[in-house]
């Protein structure tokens, strides 16, 4: 029989890893095309804030809370996230890959955006709400999108740590085996890796070169804000506040180095970090310094598995040769 305990912390590490899926996901397949994108931080927020925007306008428009539709609920925040993400996807590949801009400033700038962005039309719903605490709560269309599958209270703990969670976290695994799937069956994901190994002679075989990296990291980018949709309308219960991702989508680039860049990995990968980062909560007369402490555990996990990939050197455990590097064909 397992114990609360052990199905609450469970529970609760799914819950804080969907997020960090949804964006090392993304960014491995960033990755694979040889974009490093460190604006995934600011894409979850964008993400975020414009699935926010499309709930609290529809919200807005009914007449009564009850008028709800499921389908409309869903699919408006739904459809905002993957326009506010593309969009930002977009704007990154064409700084890095049309203009050829450092990637490690633009990805870093964008995060900047991002957040900045997310905190601006955050704070502007609050004041329309007229609320006097600096959040803005939509719980009607939160429950769509937390509702669980009918079975999940009526098969015990297996139900409650496996059946308990919304649609999106089931959709974040999927993506994850697909983008594997992918990425080490198809032939256009042989294409991809070869434009992130080698985009010389990927161009030289007649790859265009440009056009995966834009496809790559604009799905990645899409990916990637799903990740901030879920933390708001599941995790969060719908409610937004401005700083309130904390330190997730760092969390997210460490998971890539984690799975060792392969997003099937991710998915074990995003539990266990889930529940590095909220097993403090579980340790009774932790003083608040050592809690602290606890909160590193991802990062010092990561770094660890980075010595270990390191010293071994095994090619298919390494990111992508051309990682980070702007492509000029006329160089080739």
């Amino acid at each position: 029989m397992v114990s609360a305990t052990v199905v609450t912390f469970l529970q609760r590490a799914v819950m804080q890893g969907i997020p960090l899926l949804y964006g090392s996901t993304g960014e491995i397949m960033t990755e694979k095309s040889g974009n490093l994108n460190l604006g995934i931080p600011g894409i979850m927020y964008i993400g975020g804030i414009s699935g926010v925007i499309g709930a609290f306008l529809y919200e807005d428009s009914l007449a009564s809370k009850a008028d709800a539709n499921a389908f409309l609920a869903i699919f408006i925040p739904l459809f905002c996230t993957v326009l506010g993400s593309l969009l930002a996807g977009l704007l990154y590949c064409f700084l890095t890959v049309t203009l050829r801009a450092n990637q490690n400033v633009t990805g870093l700038a964008l995060t900047t955006f991002g957040v900045g962005f997310g905190n601006f039309f955050g704070g502007s719903l609050v004041k329309l709400t007229g609320s006097d605490v600096p959040s803005v709560a939509l719980t009607t269309t939160s429950n769509f999108f937390r509702t669980k599958l009918p079975f999940a209270e009526t098969t015990g703990w297996f139900g409650k740590i496996f059946f308990s969670y919304g649609f999106l976290a089931y959709l974040a695994i999927i993506i994850a085996i697909a983008c594997a799937f992918f990425l080490n069956r198809t032939k256009g994901g042989l294409h991809l890796r070869a434009v992130g190994e080698n985009p010389a002679t990927a161009d030289a075989a007649g790859i265009n070169v440009n056009r995966s990296k834009y496809l790559a990291t604009c799905i990645g980018s899409v990916i990637a804000g799903l990740g901030g949709l879920y933390y708001v309308m599941d995790y969060a219960s719908g409610v937004w506040s401005n700083e309130g991702f904390g330190d997730r989508g760092w969390l997210a680039i460490a998971l890539v180095i984690f799975a060792i860049w392969k997003p099937n990995l991710g998915i074990f990968g995003s539990i266990v970090f889930g529940g590095l980062y909220i097993v403090y909560l579980f340790i009774p007369g932790l003083a608040m310094r050592t809690q602290e402490l606890f909160k590193m555990l991802p990062y010092v996990v990561t770094i660890l598995v980075l010595i270990l990939v390191s010293v071994r050197k095994k090619k298919e455990n390494q990111g992508p040769a051309s990682l980070g590097l702007s492509y000029f064909r006329e160089e080739r």
